[in-house]
């Protein structure tokens, strides 16, 4: 989540800076900084959701034998 956090923030940044530079107005740039990155940055929130299921080996997604109680407590 941290991850998320900051990476909003950056955004932020950008985007203030990039819709200024354009218009000069910092009312604009605010608008644009503020909504765009969260809708931006709740859709990598659930990118990032995304991508883990894929990465998940196939090995974490079979069952744990009975008779192999031991190793996995340890």
């Amino acid at each position: 989540m941290l991850k998320t956090v900051t990476f909003t923030l950056m955004h932020f940044c950008i985007a203030f800076s990039v819709t200024y530079a354009l218009t000069g107005s910092i009312a604009i740039g605010g608008l644009v900084a503020t909504v765009e990155p969260l809708c931006n940055s709740v859709g990598f929130y659930f990118h990032e959701k995304l991508w883990q299921r894929f990465e998940r080996s196939p090995a974490d997604k079979m069952p744990i034998p009975k008779h192999a109680w031991l190793h996995h407590h340890a």
